[in-house]
């Protein structure tokens, strides 16, 4: 079938950059890509990956009365029991896993 249809799209531009670099490393072009994309849709009658909230089960906003009580214990405990680290390390160690 030819190609015939356009399809318009506005993305970041370093988006755009960083997903062109790798597609032509592996010397697929843009459209391509994006027609693959489109036809794993159809195959999925969907998007072909999980589109969801992440669940954060400490999120406090997220927590009943019982499950935050229960959380506050469990810090206490460790607490009590000498099963603490240092700021700065906790956050040093944030750092390397983020690339902060």
């Amino acid at each position: 079938m030819a190609k015939s249809a356009n399809l318009y799209a506005r993305i970041e531009p370093e988006v755009k950059e960083q997903a062109e670099t790798i597609l032509n490393a592996l010397g697929i072009p843009a459209s391509n890509a994006i027609t693959m994309f489109y036809k794993q849709i159809i195959l999925h009658n969907g998007l072909p990956f999980e589109v969801k909230l992440p669940d954060h089960p400490l999120d406090v906003s997220r927590m009943t009365p019982e499950h935050l009580n229960t959380e506050l214990e469990k810090g206490y405990e460790d607490i009590q029991a000498g099963r603490t680290r240092p700021v700065s390390e906790v956050f040093t160690d944030i750092r390397k896993e983020y690339g902060v």
